[in-house]
């Protein structure tokens, strides 16, 4: 198949950021995926059981909107997940799905959300311009049945105004962004703050 030049920028973008994503520690073994919209509303998506942190150009496949491979790829059976989040933000154009540790520690400990409130590092989430914020990240039980669970987290996103990512529980955290540097940007503040959350709550020490 030939690529056009979106798709192989993105793919290199994708690439660099499974480097830095694994140099945190966050998708340990070929755990997560991740994903870029391109222009003609096509998306580039890791392929499936490759280690991030090795990604090539090569290991980003081409899907439509509707999760269908377009170049005889095979993609993560979460790929559903992206082409929800897609289908219900135009604006967005990258999704990342990292295993953090902090992630599955949260979504075992606070139940069905964990709250972030009154840290200077919610002004790195899109349009946020304050610290006298509170964001609720939702914690959904996992499940097999990939459409069964984009259909619970569509069903929760109908019912607030904002939402930065929800974690899976005993699995990771899924975020988004208008950019692959903004939805980094979430990723790393994310972590940060369930890190900041968990040692105010005495699971891990500093």
């Amino acid at each position: 198949m030939q690529y056009s030049q979106d798709f192989k920028t993105a793919a290199i973008a994708l690439c660099n950021a499974g480097k830095f994503i694994d140099s945190k520690g966050w998708v340990p073994a070929t755990s997560g995926n991740f994903s870029a919209r391109l222009p003609d509303g096509t998306i580039a998506i890791t392929t499936s059981g490759k280690h991030k942190g090795h990604l090539q150009v090569e290991d980003i496949m081409l899907i439509d909107h509707d999760a269908n491979s377009l170049d005889g790829k095979k993609s993560s059976a979460e790929t559903g997940l992206h082409t929800t989040l897609y289908k219900r933000y135009p604006t967005i154009q990258a999704i990342l799905h990292p295993h953090s540790i902090n992630a599955i520690l949260v979504s075992k400990i606070f139940g069905d959300v964990i709250v972030l409130e009154n840290y200077e590092l919610l002004k790195a989430m899109h349009s946020i311009t304050t610290h006298e914020t509170r964001i609720t990240v939702p914690i959904f039980a996992n499940d097999q049945d990939i459409p069964r669970l984009a259909h619970v987290v569509d069903q929760y996103l109908d019912t607030v105004n904002d939402c930065y990512g929800y974690i899976i529980a005993g699995h990771g955290l899924y975020t988004w962004g208008e950019s692959i540097l903004e939805a980094l940007r979430h990723l790393e503040a994310l972590d940060y703050l369930f890190d900041c959350e968990l040692r105010l709550h005495g699971v891990r020490k500093p």
